[in-house]
């Protein structure tokens, strides 16, 4: 049956509507690019700051148990962040995968893998395979807050002195660029040691007097280093969401500016075809007439 011109002129005003919509979803998100990345850049001078000051002031004592690795490791927390939202390409699936591989590679090695889930999207993706959460946060992935990070960290340093888990890690989208982003894990506690030589370490630490002591610092810095080592992630990821959403959009907005010119192509034949059969009928009936 030969299509009618008015029913792909529908199509088209559907079309169009939804390329709006995609259209003005990436405008949202490419304005907000800006912002989070600006955000992301802040926040690294203060992660690498305090990250040579914990190296220094381990490197003077390692007493802390928030440094020191568990003989055995039974549990590991997986934290999973991923956006409460979708239509962001393959950004939240592409981080999932990630973390997933990671918990089949523990629980091979004998280990019992439990999930904390920051995001909607991460949630019902372990909910429907049943894989074990011990806490779950929505409302942080489009413009995290350094609360939001102090919320977790201190949730998962209470498991941790707790020894109800002795290995935590981390899934995130790493920021590289508006057109990069690359999904990594990293292991947040015990706090990983850096792989500069100690010797090193110990001499830049000697040129600093320490008041108080560097294991009461330890355990005043500590926290906040996970704290702020969480936050970090939940920045990179927010801007790695929005840098996704907008090449995703984009790439729906051209699809449906190329669907629409196909559709028009097609209706214009259709009425071509229809206008033809119109002429048809008309000589036809004029000889018709003629006959009689």
């Amino acid at each position: 049956m030969a299509e009618k011109a008015r029913d792909i002129r529908r199509r088209i005003k559907t079309v169009e509507s939804t390329k709006k919509i995609t259209n003005a979803m990436q405008l949202i998100a490419a304005s907000r690019i800006g912002k989070a990345q600006a955000r992301t850049e802040k926040a690294r001078p203060f992660a690498e700051a305090i990250s040579e000051m914990i190296e220094m002031l381990a490197s003077q004592s390692k007493d802390s148990p928030l440094l020191a690795d568990r003989e055995t490791v039974r549990n590991v927390s997986l934290v999973t962040i991923t956006g409460d939202r979708g239509l962001a390409g393959a950004y939240n699936a592409n981080v999932l995968r990630e973390a997933q591989r990671v918990a089949e590679r523990q629980r091979e090695a004998g280990r019992e893998v439990n999930v904390t889930s920051i995001g909607r999207k991460g949630a019902s993706f372990f909910r429907f395979r049943e894989v074990p959460m011990d806490a779950t946060y929505t409302g942080m992935s489009d413009k995290p807050a350094y609360e939001d990070a102090k919320k977790v960290a201190a949730a998962i340093i209470d498991d941790y002195l707790a020894e109800r888990v002795d290995l935590v890690m981390i899934a995130y989208t790493e920021f590289l660029s508006a057109g990069v982003q690359r999904a990594k894990v990293a292991q947040i506690l015990p706090v990983p040691q850096p792989d500069e030589d100690e010797d090193e370490a110990k001499e830049a630490a000697a040129s600093f007097e320490f008041e108080p002591e560097p294991e009461k610092l330890l355990d005043a810095l500590l926290p906040r280093y996970v704290e702020v080592r969480i936050y970090g992630a939940l920045l990179e990821s927010s801007t790695s969401e929005h840098a996704a959403r907008m090449r995703a959009m984009k790439s729906a907005t051209d699809k449906a500016e190329d669907l629409i010119k196909s559709y028009q192509l097609r209706a214009n034949k259709a009425r071509q075809a229809e206008i033809t059969n119109e002429i048809a009928d008309i000589v036809g009936a004029t000889e018709a007439l003629s006959g009689k």
